[in-house]
């Protein structure tokens, strides 16, 4: 399994149809809750100040990280960091 950290900031158009900003919004909760559900989306966490987040992505690979990441609802409005993890030597408490 290969772990990656992932940025994601969205920018929502001014002028987007409010019933499709909600619509959006709904079906990207239910797609990224149900990926932490399988297991593959490890933790997403707010930036603070801004409309961004940073989640930590458990994948079989980078194409499916890829496929996660082209799926998100959000994703036309997103522009993503993506940062592939190792285990660091130091930490007490590494993954399983």
């Amino acid at each position: 399994m290969m772990r990656f950290a992932v940025r994601m900031d969205v920018d929502l158009p001014r002028d987007l149809d409010p019933a499709v900003v909600q619509d959006t919004l709904a079906r990207e909760k239910a797609y990224s809750q149900q990926l932490q559900r399988n297991g593959e989306w490890v933790h997403i966490w707010r930036i603070v100040g801004a409309y961004s987040n940073l989640s930590v992505f458990e994948v079989e690979s980078n194409d499916r990280l890829h496929e996660i990441l082209w799926n998100l609802p959000l994703f036309p409005y997103m522009t993503i960091e993506v940062t592939p993890l190792a285990v660091h030597p130091s930490d007490i408490h590494p993954p399983q």
